[in-house]
């Protein structure tokens, strides 16, 4: 159950991301919602896992998680370019997060 709360408080982590960069330095008030929402529950939900979980696996799985998601959506929305190099550092990046998860 803590890997799955985990998982879910990734995904929430590229939510918080992304709705903080639309957000325009808070200026804008339904980003700056989803970003509050988003984040306490990203929060709750790793501190959540990191009961069962060791701290540095916890946190390394949530933070490339949330990078790879952000990045994709980023990338599938046209609002950053798609590039072979980009695509080949994501894998990687969901590669250790898949060996930290094996390695547990």
């Amino acid at each position: 159950m803590s890997w799955l709360v985990l998982v879910i408080s990734g995904v929430l982590e590229a939510v918080w991301a992304t709705a903080l960069g639309k957000s325009e330095g808070f200026s804008r008030l339904a980003p700056s919602l989803v970003f509050g929402v988003a984040l306490i529950g990203s929060m709750a939900g790793l501190a959540w896992a990191m009961r069962d979980l060791p701290v540095g696996t916890a946190y390394a799985v949530w933070v490339g998680i949330g990078a790879v998601l952000t990045v994709v959506y980023a990338m599938v929305t046209g609002a950053e370019p798609v590039s072979t190099l980009k695509v080949v550092f994501l894998v990687m990046i969901v590669g250790g997060v898949v060996g930290l998860k094996l390695a547990h």
